[in-house]
């Protein structure tokens, strides 16, 4: 299983949400197959849905 604590810790040029969210999209493209949300994301524009927007990015693979 994935974690988003990983996947932030693991990728520091990630500097906002928009940013991340083409990294978790990348892999769920490459074939992750669970992530879990440990901790919001600490990014000026995390939106109050980032959970539901991180879960379709990584369903669909940053398409």
């Amino acid at each position: 299983m994935l974690q988003l604590s990983q996947i932030i810790l693991e990728n520091p040029q990630v500097n906002s949400f928009q940013e991340l969210l083409k990294v978790v999209g990348q892999f769920g493209a490459d074939g992750q197959v669970l992530l879990s949300f440990d901790l919001k994301p600490d990014f000026r524009d995390t939106p109050r849905d980032w959970e539901n927007k991180l879960e379709y990015a990584f369903m669909w693979g940053g398409r």
